[in-house]
């Protein structure tokens, strides 16, 4: 079962909360780490929906293609 989790993520200082389906807050946290290799992770929790609305965070970018990246690369 997908679940939605926030994780609070620090980039040079900057403070960000990203929002990730994953099935627990492990995977939650893996994914971002995979995504933006340079940030701190400073916490991860369940999406809380009526907080999460009044304070909206980003979201994790869909990963590419692999049809995509194959025309990225052959300059197409």
């Amino acid at each position: 079962m997908m679940l939605e989790f926030t994780v609070g993520i620090n980039i040079a200082g900057k403070h960000e909360s990203v929002t990730v389906a994953a099935e627990d807050a492990l995977i939650a946290a893996l994914k971002v780490k995979c995504e933006r290799p340079d940030a701190m992770i400073n916490y991860v929790r369940r999406r809380n929906k009526r907080g999460d609305v009044r304070h909206p965070t980003g979201r994790l970018p869909p990963k590419p293609s692999d049809r995509a990246l194959r025309s990225l690369g052959d300059g197409r």
